[in-house]
């Protein structure tokens, strides 16, 4: 059961890495990336930051790659922004939730096009 301490933590470092990606991070492979979500784990020490980038999967996984070789700067610029007692290990993770979302709204829009055609 999630609490509301990790709640409101989870929501400071999603708008705190947010604005450290559009601010102070130079790397191309970074300039569309957003952070669709972020949880953090009971005793607050680990949160899992889901992203979602434009492009193919190729240009998902550079920006995966990116933020995970940047994850001791934006660690550092997080526990800036942020007080918290630890700061907590970041892990990145790829959400492909909109990936589905737009596949599934294609099945339906496939469904209801054959359906009128159908009718027709």
């Amino acid at each position: 059961m999630v609490t509301r301490r990790q709640r409101r933590v989870s929501s400071l470092i999603k708008e705190a890495i947010s604005e450290v990606l559009q601010q102070d991070v130079a790397d191309p492979r970074l300039d569309f990336v957003t952070i669709t979500d972020v949880e953090t784990s009971s005793n607050l020490r680990q949160a899992y930051i889901y992203v979602s980038a434009l492009g193919d999967s190729a240009n998902q996984e550079r920006a995966l790659e990116a933020l995970r070789s940047a994850t001791g700067f934006l660690r550092r610029e997080l526990g800036q922004k942020v007080y918290l007692r630890y700061v907590p290990d970041l892990e990145f993770r790829l959400d492909r939730s909109i990936e589905r979302g737009q596949r599934i709204d294609r099945i339906l829009w496939e469904l209801q096009d054959s359906q009128q055609q159908s009718e027709e």
